[in-house]
């Protein structure tokens, strides 16, 4: 085969540069992140490249599970990020994200004690690491009774999904940041593993990764069993009650998996506050054609100031989910049978 002897090393070359890419953006949060979803590239899984902007860095916790999730995989030789401008570059230093990924930093912060402002980068993948985190994660947040019961419940629920679920080796990434000026506590976790459609074709039938979403947040689905309600061990209510928790708060909440992404809205101050099953039926916003990332992301965002009494709240979901429990067992019941 004869040709130009270049064209080899140009092909190498070129290969080399279509590597998985991820920018950190100005800002971030659940309300502005699809677009940074969106900017996502997975081209390759052999290099990855970090960039940020060079002014200002402010971002969701869930964007940091996420680029940890993405990198603890990788030897540290092969990830590449770039020298950082930007005045709060010292966030993702106190945050943990170079210790997590194992690479060098440049930039000094002088360290301090993180109580009741943030939890930083942590790798959950066991039910033992699970428990010492909300056990260690509590204090810190400076919380009521019900708020902390809020709270601990809800990682609970995201990191239990994860080692149940996901089947990744390397667990779960989650994080959490708190604000004062809003009193919102906001919460991101990330995995690399199977993905919400592998887990709900378990037991269900998804056609698309956005169905999966819609099925995950179901109350009473789970990919651990066909029947309605789920099992002792696993009711398919844990998905549910996070957006739950954001719902009765008019606050954020997100999915991501696959080339899917489900947003729940903030409702207006005087919408009436009543619990959906369907999370289609609830106000949203949603895109499945975004890159494919291949696992699941969660963040939500707690608001504590109108965060419900944690028994209300539980009986509320639980009167949601029995109705839909209900509703789902007739509707199989009345489909037609063929002999």
């Amino acid at each position: 085969m004869t040709g130009n002897p270049g064209s080899i090393d140009i092909y190498r070359e070129s290969r080399y540069n279509v590597n998985m890419k991820i920018h950190i953006p100005n800002s971030a949060f659940l309300g502005n992140i699809d677009p940074f979803f969106r900017s996502f590239d997975p081209a390759s899984p052999d290099i990855l490249e970090i960039t940020a902007n060079d002014k200002w860095i402010s971002v969701h916790p869930v964007v940091l599970s996420m680029i940890a999730a993405l990198g603890i995989s990788m030897k540290s030789s092969d990830i590449r990020c770039e020298k950082l401008k930007a005045k709060s570059k010292h966030y993702l230093v106190r945050m943990g994200l170079f210790n997590t990924l194992n690479i060098p930093s440049d930039i000094q912060i002088e360290e301090h004690e993180p109580a009741g402002r943030f939890i930083p980068i942590t790798q959950i993948r066991t039910s033992d690491e699970l428990t010492k985190f909300i056990t260690e994660m509590i204090p810190l947040l400076h919380l009521d009774k019900e708020q902390s019961k809020t709270i601990g419940y809800a990682v609970s629920e995201l990191a239990r999904n994860v080692i149940e679920h996901a089947d990744s080796e390397y667990g779960a990434f989650l994080c959490a940041q708190y604000y004062a000026k809003s009193n919102t506590i906001r919460l991101g976790i990330a995995d690399r593993g199977v993905g919400l459609k592998a887990t709900i074709n378990q037991a269900h039938s998804a056609k698309t990764d956005l169905e999966a979403i819609r099925l995950a947040l179901w109350p009473g689905i789970t990919g651990m069993t066909k029947r309605e309600g789920g099992t002792e061990q696993n009711a398919g209510a844990g998905l549910f009650f996070i957006k739950s928790i954001a719902g009765v708060n008019r606050d954020f909440f997100i999915v991501y998996s696959g080339r899917a992404f489900y947003k729940l809205l903030r409702k207006a101050p005087q919408a009436p506050l009543r619990l959906k099953a369907d999370p289609f039926k609830d106000r949203h916003s949603s895109d499945e054609n975004l890159p494919f990332w291949q696992g699941t992301i969660v963040g939500i965002d707690i608001s504590l100031d109108q965060t419900k009494e944690f028994s209300l709240l539980l009986d509320s979901i639980r009167k949601t989910y029995t109705s839909a429990v209900r509703e789902r067992r007739k509707a199989r019941y009345r489909r037609p049978r063929f002999i």
